[in-house]
């Protein structure tokens, strides 16, 4: 299929080919069209046709992660991670319409007319897969250009209700756009009456042919105003998009005594205190379309709010179109351009540079499809394709191209000595562009194709926690060998399932713990080779916080940082004792504020040497602080690594140092290198680790230690 694409290197829009995707808890539509929204769009494009200095500049934040990313992981590192995200092309859009042809859901059912919202969901592409709770059912007598429009509406729509305005009121709007326009029709079928406001005489005019009651530029608004209102607006919906503070002072100005102001459109938030002071007046930033927006359960998994939290995101879509219906919004007079999907680059290019006059425009779709139409898309023949590989090397199949992935683990694939055949993700644009980046031969949104492909004999997992264990089982039985990144399985049942698959198989199974390939390590491990006594280590994690919102926290799919994080410390211990955890005790500081319960901790293991090791993972710390310390004490010598940057050893009084200072040395390129070659992995020490971490979090609900004991998962 074809899809826009934003490469956020240059700027430039592209018309890609890359894979139909695949529904999972949704539907699979086919659309007929999609709305450009030239706002949130536009201003995407426009920091990606800056330079980096413009980039830095635009995003301040982002570069203080960077500079804190030198000084833990070296500067090249850093700079690689920073460029691999910019890499990585940007679907555009969130609004769209058509018809649906896979249906992983019962609320909708093949042939369906749908209208579907979301970034990163309703894209600018012939196929988009979309969760049940951004999708709702087109009414009859509303056409797809019209539905196409149903994403913008329910802004508008939850910026009307954020309001909270009732019939006969007198409401402002400040900004007639697209969805300013939008908003002025929604408040007409409220019963309000509505003064727009904008510079554009144009806009001034068409809000006045849909409904306005009163229009006004800036010049003489003061009068018109108290001529429409002599009390002040009741409510203030600013729908306009600047920098500068002026609508949200104006609309202090607007409002009466104990009037409310509500934000929807991107303005400057330079609050005038005294004005909205004295009139007590409230002021709401409007957050999208509505309840639901950034929940990751209503959102993804499609759970629903109950009817009391009455105008959710997908009934406030419900709402639009049934005005649309009813003929209550007008949307034929905002549709001024329409452009076929190849033509999307002369879109954009209409929108920027801002030569024509546009309200509305859309993307029509061919509705035979002009791309592919199936999950897999082979790719041509590139320099990485022609690399000498010798013979007998293994074939590789990757899942997965997140984050972690394409910063650790993918930029060494061109270098081993083996063939890439397939890589699946679960949107076709990422399977595309990473594919291509990295030489393979073909990309899919369908991982099944590549546990089916019988010229693969190795598979790369790396996919976010929850699919792990179900993906390694499904490729050791497929019989392919497997790496798969940590952890192993995020619960018990699914550790048990991966211990059945690789017992019944033939194959080898690698675990992601990459920390023991660091040549730093195996130094290390060498400095101690010859040890008399037991170990006692201690692994020191000051992580930073990571937003509660992020999947690493879901239950479901990343189960928290103690089962996503600490088996990699548990893992580095076993290594460097070579003996087996036999017991766990942990306590964590209990969650408060956005403190997530299993984020901060400390567990403590014994190992069936008789060594020690303490891990300690904290949120609390500053991240200027150095992120990862590992020190081992054994017969009276001490060994230390910083940030698999530095490693100290030290014995009899005196210290050898080595220091690594453009980049880590993690060991990603030595493990991947180990599993490609056919080294035997060490798959019991790899579950003992994982049931170590499962462990851990029962010691800290019971409050007791716990004995480590493999049995009950098969081993």
């Amino acid at each position: 299929m074809k899809q826009v694409a934003l490469d956020l290197q240059s700027g430039s829009i592209e018309v890609e080919n890359v894979p139909v995707p695949t529904a999972t808890r949704g539907v699979i539509v086919r659309n007929a069209y999609s709305l450009i929204s030239a706002g949130t769009e536009s201003s995407l494009i426009n920091l990606a046709q800056q330079s980096l200095v413009g980039k830095a500049k635009a995003r301040p934040e982002d570069v203080k992660k960077v500079i804190q990313k030198i000084g833990t992981d070296g500067p090249l590192s850093a700079y690689q991670q920073a460029m691999g995200r910019l890499a990585k092309p940007e679907p555009l859009g969130y609004s769209c319409a058509g018809t649906v042809v896979t249906t992983g859901s019962d609320d909708f059912e093949v042939g369906d007319r749908v209208a579907c919202a979301g970034a990163g969901y309703a894209v600018h592409a012939e196929y988009v897969a979309v969760p049940k709770n951004l999708c709702v059912r087109v009414p009859d007598g509303v056409g797809f250009r019209e539905a196409a429009f149903t994403t913008v509406g329910s802004i508008a729509m939850h910026g009307v209700r954020n309001a909270r305005v009732t019939v006969g009121e007198n409401v402002a709007v400040i900004g007639l756009g697209l969805i300013g326009l939008l908003a002025v029709q929604i408040l007409k079928a409220a019963g309000c009456r509505v003064i727009g406001i904008d510079i554009d005489r144009e806009k001034l005019s068409l809000a006045a042919d849909l409904g306005a009651d009163v229009v006004s530029n800036y010049d003489g608004l003061a009068e018109r105003m108290k001529a429409f209102s002599p009390f002040g607006a009741d409510a203030v919906i600013i729908t306009a998009a600047t920098r500068s503070s002026a609508p949200i002072e104006t609309a202090g100005r607007l409002v009466r005594d104990k009037g409310r102001v509500v934000v929807v459109g991107n303005v400057g938030m330079n609050v005038p205190r005294d004005i909205f002071y004295e009139k007590e007046a409230e002021v709401v930033v409007s957050r999208s379309y509505g309840p639901g927006r950034y929940d990751r359960n209503y959102e993804e998994r499609g759970v629903d709010y109950p009817i009391y939290v009455r105008w959710t995101e997908r009934r406030n879509m419900e709402a639009f179109l049934e005005l649309v219906r009813q003929k209550r919004i007008d949307l034929d007079r905002l549709i001024t351009h329409t452009f076929s999907l190849d033509d999307a680059p002369e879109a954009y290019s209409l929108i920027n540079s801002g030569k024509e006059r546009f309200i509305g425009v859309l993307l029509q779709y061919s509705p035979n499809g002009t791309g592919i139409s199936g999950t897999v898309t082979p790719l041509p023949k590139s320099d990485l394709r022609r690399r000498k590989v010798p013979a007998g090397a293994k074939t590789l199949g990757c899942i997965g191209a997140g984050v972690h992935a394409q910063s650790a683990l993918y930029p060494h694939l061109p270098g081993l000595p083996v063939h890439l055949a397939g890589l699946a993700t679960a949107t076709g644009l990422s399977a595309h562009s990473v594919a291509k980046k990295y030489g393979f031969s073909y990309c899919t949104t369908d991982y099944r194709k590549i546990l089916d492909d019988p010229a693969i004999d190795a598979v790369l997992i790396a996919t976010r926690n929850d699919l792990h264990a179900p993906m390694a089982i499904d490729a050791l039985r497929a019989g392919k060998d497997v790496f798969v990144e940590k952890p192993l399985a995020a619960d018990i049942d699914g550790l048990r399932g991966v211990v059945e698959a690789w017992r019944r198989s033939e194959q080898r199974l690698t675990v992601g713990f990459n920390r023991r390939h660091s040549p730093l390590a195996r130094r290390m491990k060498e400095f101690f080779g010859n040890r008399a006594s037991p170990m006692v280590l201690h692994y020191r994690v000051n992580a930073g916080q990571i937003p509660p919102g992020h999947w690493v926290h879901d239950d479901e799919q990343g189960g928290g940082m103690l089962i996503s994080e600490c088996c990699h410390f548990i893992d580095f211990m076993q290594y460097m004792t070579g003996a087996r955890p036999v017991q766990v005790y942990a306590r964590a500081i209990e969650p408060t504020g956005t403190l997530q319960k299993y984020d901060n901790f400390q567990a403590t293991l014994a190992f069936a040497d008789g060594s020690l090791g303490t891990v300690t993972y904290t949120t609390l710390g500053d991240r200027s602080y150095p992120k990862e310390t590992v020190e081992v004490f054994c017969d009276n010598a001490v060994g230390r690594i910083t940030d698999f940057r530095d490693l100290e050893l030290r014995r009899d009084g005196k210290a050898s140092r080595e220091r690594r200072w453009l980049a880590q040395e993690k060991g990603f390129a030595e493990e991947l290198l180990a599993f490609v070659r056919g080294e035997e992995p060490d798959f019991v020490g790899s579950v003992a680790t994982t049931l170590a971490t499962f462990l851990a979090w029962e010691s800290i609900d019971s409050g007791k230690p716990q004995e480590i004991d493999l049995g009950p998962v098969g081993i």
